[in-house]
């Protein structure tokens, strides 16, 4: 599913206009992309939760020309499954 797909089911089932519901969706999005920034959480009970992890320094190889380079240290986001989440795909496949 693609941002628009959600754009356009949550207009769908909830008589929103399009703009509408970009909005509500950008908004959330918004919401979560800042609140990661910031060194925050977010946890969807059922869902799962979003972190940052940070990454230290360390060295890596350059895969088109073999020479060693240093990485420099970075925060990702990280996103663990919710148990209610994996268990209901689990489900689906089996």
């Amino acid at each position: 599913m693609k941002k628009s797909d959600l754009i356009t089911e949550l207009a769908g089932k909830n008589s929103l206009t399009e703009k509408q519901a970009t909005d509500i969706v950008n908004l959330m999005f918004d919401g979560f992309t800042n609140e990661l920034k910031n060194g925050g959480g977010i946890e969807i009970r059922g869902f799962g939760s979003f972190t940052v992890r940070e990454y230290g320094t360390y060295h890596g190889r350059n895969p088109k020309t073999g020479n060693a380079v240093s990485v420099k240290p970075k925060r990702l986001p990280f996103f663990k499954v919710g148990k209610e989440l994996k268990e209901k795909v689990d489900k689906k496949t089996g």
